[in-house]
């Protein structure tokens, strides 16, 4: 039996949830499968990958082939070297406890990598966030100016036009009484 170490798609249109998992190679993709040895979620940024490394890595041994996603996500997660030492180990080229040292630093590695991306990304996003709100002031700054000069020159008119109404009032009673006097 042919046993494939693939993706089996999970969740709704367009937002992708998968499950790893260790199927026959013959079933459909989302079909039967014999182990899940983890989720990977594509949306997140970096992407959220949880995956048993100890079983992947007894998978690899046994003959499972890897899909070519799923190639991608067991050398991500360390699975690949994993099984890499241990063929070292059962060769008799190096000890087990050399091979849990190099795949123990080599994690260590690969996690600070992960969370320096990780606190980049963040910085990043408030950075975006920053100076989207800036603009956003700014935006508002000048169109409160523009709404406050309108209002000041609605204002000087209506007073204008107050003026010339109360000259006017002024003038009529004064034109009034130039008649009567003659």
């Amino acid at each position: 039996m042919p046993t494939r170490i693939r993706l089996q798609r999970h969740g709704k249109k367009n937002q992708p949830f998968y499950h790893i998992v260790v199927a026959d190679g013959r079933v459909p993709r989302d079909g039967k499968f014999i182990e899940k040895l983890g989720t990977y979620n594509p949306l997140t940024n970096p992407a959220t990958i949880e995956l048993n490394v100890e079983r992947a890595a007894q998978w690899l041994k046994n003959g499972a082939q890897p899909s070519d996603t799923a190639r991608r996500i067991l050398s991500y997660k360390g699975a690949l070297l994993k099984h890499h030492l241990q063929v070292g180990v059962d060769k008799g080229a190096i000890s087990q406890e050399t091979a849990d040292v190099r795949f123990n630093e080599w994690l260590q590695a690969k996690e600070a990598k992960i969370a320096a991306a990780k606190s980049e990304n963040d910085n990043k996003l408030r950075n975006v966030k920053k100076d989207r709100l800036d603009a956003e002031k700014k935006h508002n700054e000048t169109v409160a100016a523009a709404v406050a000069a309108k209002r000041k020159a609605a204002a000087e008119a209506e007073a204008a036009a107050k003026a010339e109404a109360e000259a006017a009032t002024e003038e009529a009673p004064a034109a009034e009484e130039a008649p009567a006097a003659e």
